[in-house]
């Protein structure tokens, strides 16, 4: 074993003693740093400086030390990024703060092993030569994990503090979300090293890791010039229609009390009809904005069929579903369509929220109730299929699927020119998450090419072009009418993202595990014959 592979790696005096407070302390302040670079903070600069207070807390430490620190770190992030549970689950679940508060901290323990895992990676592989490109591919190869174990849970990636830089994350259509997050750990290690290990042979290698930070940035940003919206772009996407976002902002309280039905789609019919002056083509609720089964409840369904033949616009709404299988009734989150005098289509969700849909570990959390209204737990649809009127075919998205870039793929994959993400932020109260959830749903339209539309039923609603643009946005917690001439692209071309999907992190990971194999290899002396 070789100090230019495994540096500082083995420690045995430093295994029993204590961890010292002042790595403890800078291992909280990366974690804090990272959750102001997210919005609702919106404080996105301090993402690329974020990580160095974990690189310096972990230095010279044992793996043990580097794992723990890292777990610290990355609890003082996601405690404080997630906190909105705590409003999820205490005020609408109806749990006390104690009960709100275990769920909290153990998804803050699960996705805190990641960082820790990324901190004994990071530590060993404290190498002048290749420590940058395979620390940074560690992280990726690491949030892409995340992003898949235990069904997944993406939420607020490190690239998505970026969402608002237009140049940047136009590379989403080659590497997604991670080709972002890569470039962030990279120069946040380039800066720990120009300013913490400026001793041989760090600092004659820092010429080099200097040119390939200016061509990594550069070569982006250039490319983001280039992607923008240009004279081709308009000649592609040259289908315009009339779209119009209803924004009812019912309360989570009494939403799906049967006595305030009526009066939801009051206030719906209301909203919508004001619109009717701006001719529009297609009209969008939120996600269960018809809070009842609207495939057998005749009398509150005509009046959803009427404002829509009164529009004379396609309708897409959410509301619950049902299916009967071998005598057991399965509950559904569905997105319907109401063409202009054609057949009604439906998408059924794919991938349901933890703990808003149905219970994980239901032995182990036996006592959280669930928070959606419906008889039993809600099952996943068993497809992606876009709804399509006239010369749109439309991907839907239902609220938690939005940060998940597969689906968008496999929408754009069968034909989607047009993303719709309806959904209920209502659950989040007045916190960051709408903010978050916002900023990931960005991505599906850059990743794609692809316009999005975003109805949310308390906010933030949005009109988003190909490039992540927000071209028209709502208030959080307000009823509003927004309205939006948008152009799609009748037959866009399929991206290298939607062709090839996480294409990059999966490099990444291949790059980590063959430079741990060269490793391993040469450990041991080769035997002389």
């Amino acid at each position: 074993m070789t100090n230019s592979n495994f540096s500082g790696i083995s420690c045995p005096a430093e295994k029993k003693a204590a961890l010292p407070i002042s790595s403890v302390l800078l291992s909280i302040l990366s974690g804090i740093i990272l959750t102001a670079s997210f919005p609702q903070w919106g404080l996105s600069f301090l993402a690329w400086f974020a990580f160095i207070p974990l690189f310096i807390s972990i230095d010279n430490k044992s793996p043990s030390h580097a794992f723990k620190l890292g777990l610290i770190a990355g609890l003082s992030h996601y405690l404080t990024l997630l906190y909105w549970i705590l409003i999820v689950l205490g005020h609408y679940g109806h749990l006390n703060i104690f009960a709100s508060i275990f769920p909290l901290i153990l998804l803050s323990l699960y996705l805190s092993l990641f960082p820790a895992v990324f901190s004994i990676l990071a530590r060993s592989m404290d190498n002048p030569r290749s420590g940058l490109i395979v620390t940074s591919c560690s992280w990726v190869g690491l949030e892409y994990l995340r992003s898949k174990l235990m069904t997944g849970f993406p939420w607020c990636l490190t690239g998505y503090t970026q969402y608002r830089n237009l140049y940047l994350i136009q590379i989403a259509d080659i590497c997604g979300v991670y080709g972002l997050s890569f470039m962030i750990v990279f120069i946040n290690i380039l800066i720990y090293y120009s300013f913490f290990k400026r001793r041989e042979p760090y600092r004659g290698l820092l010429k080099w890791h200097f040119l390939t930070a200016l061509l990594l940035v550069g070569g982006t940003l250039v490319y983001g010039h280039y992607r923008l919206p240009n004279e081709k772009m308009k000649e592609e996407y040259n289908y315009s229609l009339k779209a119009v976002i209803i924004q009812a902002n019912i309360d989570q309280s009494v939403k799906w009390n049967p006595d305030f039905q009526t009066e939801t789609m009051d206030i719906y019919s209301r909203l919508t009809r004001s619109s009717f002056l701006f001719k529009p083509d297609l009209i969008i609720w939120p996600e269960t904005s018809a809070p009842f089964f609207f495939q057998s409840n005749p009398g509150l369904s005509s009046r959803v069929f009427s404002i829509a033949e009164e529009s004379g616009a396609a309708l897409i709404f959410g509301s619950p579903a049902y299916k009967q299988i071998v005598g057991k009734i399965n509950y559904l989150n569905r997105a319907y369509l109401i063409p202009p005098g054609g057949r009604t289509e439906y998408y059924d969700k794919v991938h349901l929220v933890p703990f808003g849909e149905y219970i994980p570990l239901k032995k182990l959390l036996f006592f959280v109730n669930k928070l959606a209204a419906a008889a039993g737990d809600f099952k996943a649809g068993d497809r992606i299929n876009p709804l399509n009127y006239d010369d749109l075919s439309i991907g839907i998205l239902i609220c938690y699927e939005a940060i998940f870039p597969e689906i968008a793929r496999a929408e754009a994959k069968e034909g989607a020119n047009l993303l719709v993400n309806i959904t209920n932020d209502a659950w989040f109260g007045k916190s960051g998450a709408p903010f978050q959830h916002l900023s990931m749903a960005i991505f599906r339209a850059v990743e794609t090419r692809i316009p999005l539309i975003r109805a949310a039923n308390t906010g933030i609603s949005a009109f988003i072009d190909p490039c992540g643009r927000i071209i028209c946005a709502g208030s959080l917690f307000k009823e509003e009418v927004l309205k939006h001439k948008i152009t799609v692209c009748k037959s866009p071309k399929q991206t290298f993202y939607t062709r090839f999907g996480d294409i990059f992190a999966f490099i990444a990971i291949i790059t980590v595990i063959a430079q741990y194999l060269w490793i391993i290899v040469h450990m041991f002396p080769r035997t002389r014959e």
